[in-house]
């Protein structure tokens, strides 16, 4: 296949199941800034604005495991 002509078709992403095993991944990276934000909504399969509210009840209720100096 040339470079030139590339079948749009065949780069759209694969869409992904949102599941309780990816969510905690994706809150646990975005916690430890390992992943951005629409990183972690594409992990999920889930929107950029499903995935902020996501993340604020992790916030919410996940407790602090650092100090502040």
């Amino acid at each position: 296949m040339s470079l030139l002509r590339i079948d749009r078709l065949s780069l759209k992403d694969v869409p992904v199941k949102t599941t309780p095993q990816n969510v905690k991944e994706a809150n646990e990276a975005l916690f430890r800034v390992k992943m951005t934000l629409p990183a972690a909504a594409k992990h999920c399969g889930m929107t950029r604005k499903e995935m902020k509210m996501t993340f604020l009840e992790y916030l919410k209720y996940h407790p602090k495991d650092y100090e502040v100096s």
